[in-house]
């Protein structure tokens, strides 16, 4: 297994580093401190951002060229990643519409789905979010109970999701509903529907943070057209199984790098605080380093593995497990290290980023739930990988 990367695959790097150099004008953690924004603009300076990349052909990489694509192997899709976080930029506002919805459209929507909404998408004309989770259906996602009953040619949707993903700033939802309420898998159909209608409501969620990226959404007889209903009626849970299956591919370097960066936010904040002479200190530090490239190293062999050909299988689920719970102990552990300083954002010597530790520490208690809870996760590896007996 080879884990390094092709003269190619370099190239295109450079291609990429030379590219943010020239169209980045100010990091995130520089929009982030400018007093005259608020969430609203922040999310349109995002915009303008998906519209950036999108121009040079950076977003969808990995799709065909009919679709805005460049037809990019999960290697380059995963460098991209890769040097985005590194050069500290904006999060595209699409990024659920991309990385899930777009997928899904191109493997199992018609002609017209993808020519009325893909354009759009790319070129964030248009925002979506994610219909999936409910507030009893989280990590057991097949038993949402929200439900798509016909309306003539069309559907009526009614229910409730819930953790919507930019929900508030959203135009669409794709949305997973039951079409039969006593078959569990099969009953289960995908849906487009319109935020700006009679019978939706999305109601912004307060997070621990101070943020609403999160919204809530209620649907009381909401109109989903027959023509937006993606796939057959049934063939939900196998489109959703197969979406999900895109959330990781390309995050293999990102997270590492998201790392290095708070690595060297936290040596400078100890440095300052004259604490980083000291044995424990360092031990402690030393090693979280490793732990870091130890994730790194594996994303590397995923890579590789997806360049020889093979699809990424239920191992991923550790790397989903060791990223969200290794975001917990490097927070935890800057809070111990730095004390009350960590009340304080300490700058990131190589990138110039400013590392929150408060609210780092906040945000990472949610990494071990979304995406598949790490109890889940657990079990997948059991089931899957280990071939453990079930009860």
């Amino acid at each position: 297994m080879d884990l390094h990367f092709t003269p190619e695959q370099e190239q295109f790097r450079r291609e990429l580093r030379a590219w943010l150099d020239a169209n980045l004008e100010r990091s995130w953690t520089e929009e982030t401190r400018d007093p005259n924004h608020d969430a609203d603009s922040l999310v349109e300076l995002r915009r303008v951002w998906q519209r950036k990349l999108n121009a040079a052909r950076y977003i969808g990489m990995g799709w065909s060229e009919e679709w805005g694509g460049r037809g990019a192997s999960e290697v380059e899709e995963a460098i991209l990643q890769e040097e985005l976080t590194r050069a500290d930029a904006p999060q595209v506002p699409n990024f659920l519409g991309i990385s899930l919805l777009g997928p899904a459209l191109i493997h199992h929507g018609t002609e017209e789905q993808r020519r009325r909404f893909i354009p759009k998408m790319l070129n964030c004309e248009e925002i979506w979010c994610q219909g999936f989770s409910e507030p009893s259906s989280g990590s057991d996602l097949a038993s949402l109970r929200t439900r798509a009953e016909p309306d003539g040619d069309d559907f009526r949707i009614t229910g409730q999701k819930v953790w919507t993903t930019f929900g508030p700033w959203a135009d669409w939802i794709f949305v997973l509903a039951r079409t039969d309420m006593d078959d569990r898998y099969g009953g289960i159909s995908f849906f487009l529907v319109p935020i700006d209608q009679d019978g939706v409501e999305m109601r912004p969620i307060r997070q621990i943070t101070g943020e609403s990226e999160f919204g809530e959404v209620f649907f009381d007889g909401a109109l989903a057209k027959r023509e937006h209903l993606v796939g057959e009626l049934g063939e939900g849970w196998r489109i959703a199984m197969t979406v999900l299956g895109y959330e990781r591919g390309a995050a293999t370097l990102a997270k590492p790098a998201e790392y290095d960066v708070q690595l060297d936010g936290l040596v400078a904040g100890l440095r300052a605080s004259g604490k980083l002479d000291r044995p424990d200190v360092r031990e402690q530090l030393g090693r979280l380093v490793i732990e870091n490239e130890v994730m790194r190293s594996n994303g590397l062999r995923t890579l590789a593995q997806l360049a020889s050909g093979h699809a990424p299988g239920p191992e991923s689920s550790i790397e989903k497990i060791f990223w969200s719970e290794y975001a917990q102990r490097l927070s935890d552990s800057a809070l111990d290290l730095l004390g009350p300083e960590a009340q304080l954002a300490t700058r990131a010597q190589k990138t110039g980023s400013d590392v929150d530790w408060a609210y780092q520490y906040l945000w990472s208690r949610a990494g071990t739930i979304y995406s598949g809870s790490s109890e889940i996760q657990r079990n997948i590896i059991a089931k899957r990988v280990l071939r453990m007996p079930t009860a």
